[in-house]
């Protein structure tokens, strides 16, 4: 591919900055990676604390609303603050995790999957072929109302409406604590949709597990509306695929992971999805090896690295010292959403960038050129570590040569 012949774009990726030291390798990678090669057009939005903080968080609505529009988006690491970011930033309030918000405009799932590559060996030696996780991100405890009970009493769930009810919890003797949560029918459907519609699209069976002979009715109801939707919509199409679709007690899926060869998606309630996207990403490597993209029902995509901002790294770099951050995950960030866009669009050089640009990072780490993190975990004896923007540059030099 010379230089001159940049691959044209029809559509506008949504390109949503970011925080801190991933800021600084979004740069990086746009300028060494992806401009020398396309013709890039994006609607740009700055996710950064500072200008979420000037835009009362507006900012993160209009780019979700721009994806809406545009259908794909890639996003940057992002800040979420606590008490000690406030006061750090000088912010005018506490904002909502980006990421939370994007997700409940789009009534997204999050899908995360490890990046396999040689020479990074996973923990687990039976895993062959990544993972990928589905979490379920509305509801549960992440929306639970808590209560501190501190004398005896009784704690009743109580149900106001056309065909309310009553039931209690528990009769209190002494202090204890109490939880309430909560999920919709459509949140799950929705749910549901996306795993079947992004296993059809990846070619990869489902799995998915609840507790249900324990939480009869609770997680009886995601079991009994995810079978609803695949018997309705799903299970001839998974069929003329070769796909398929299991159910199975949560504790038995974790078991048969351990024992599998991966290759599959794996569909978790939201607090499940939160452990075990992490146990799996950590077994595999690292997060910064973890891809991640947003799906909604509808066809909306948007891809970001499922790491954070990097601020140890972040701080070295601002007193002027050369850092060895690893970027592979924001760059599989921009190849998805490049890819997706290109599949949409019907632009065939897309994908097919996106492909071997996949393939050069991949060669460059099995080459033994990483960073420092692969680097302390890697079974090849002469590995080289280099810093960020050497290991990028060396990226697309193996790009350059293929």
């Amino acid at each position: 591919m010379r230089r001159l012949e940049k691959i044209q774009m029809k559509t506008p990726l949504v390109e949503m900055n970011g925080d801190e030291m991933t800021r600084i390798l979004w740069k990086m990678i746009k300028d060494e990676l992806i401009l020398p090669y396309i013709d890039l057009k994006t609607e740009a939005y700055d996710l950064g604390l500072p200008n979420r903080d000037e835009t009362d968080d507006q900012v993160t609505v209009d780019a979700a609303n721009a994806i809406k529009k545009y259908g794909v988006g890639v996003k940057c690491a992002t800040i979420t603050p606590n008490a000690q970011r406030k006061e750090e930033y000088d912010l005018k309030r506490l904002y909502k995790s980006p990421n939370a918000t994007i997700r409940a405009l789009l009534d997204g799932t999050v899908f995360r999957a490890p990046i396999v590559v040689e020479g990074i060996d996973p923990i687990v030696k039976c895993w062959e072929k990544p993972i990928t996780l589905a979490r379920h991100a509305y509801g549960d405890v992440y929306k639970a109302v808590e209560m501190r009970v501190d004398h005896p009493g009784t704690v009743k769930l109580v149900y106001e409406g056309e065909d309310g009810g009553q039931a209690v919890i528990h009769t209190f003797e002494g202090p204890g604590v109490v939880q309430g949560m909560h999920n919709t029918d459509h949140s799950i459907q929705s749910f549901a949709h996306a795993c079947f519609n992004y296993a059809l699209q990846t070619k990869q069976d489902l799995w998915f597990g609840t507790k249900d002979t324990i939480s009869k009715v609770y997680d009886g109801q995601f079991k009994k509306i995810f079978q609803e939707v695949f018997d309705s919509e799903y299970k001839e199409k998974f069929e003329q695929a070769g796909i398929a679709y299991e159910y199975t007690l949560i504790d038995d899926a974790v078991a048969r992971v351990m024992r599998s060869k991966g290759g599959f998606i794996w569909a978790c309630k939201n607090y499940d999805g939160d452990v075990m996207s992490d146990m799996v990403a950590t077994a595999f490597g690292s997060l910064a090896m973890m891809t991640s993209v947003l799906v909604s029902p509808d066809g909306l995509y948007e891809y970001e690295a499922a790491h954070g901002t990097v601020t140890r790294h972040y701080y070295r770099h601002l007193k002027g010292e050369t850092t060895s951050t690893n970027p592979m995950a924001t760059i599989f960030a921009w190849t998805g959403a490049l890819r997706t866009r290109g599949e949409l669009d019907g632009i065939d050089a897309l994908p097919a960038f996106a492909d071997k640009m996949e393939k050069a990072c991949l060669d460059t780490i099995a080459s033994g050129k990483m960073t420092g993190d692969l680097a302390a975990m890697t079974s090849l004896k002469h590995a080289q570590t280099l810093d960020s923007l050497s290991f990028i540059k060396a990226i697309r030099a193996t790009f350059d040569a293929m």
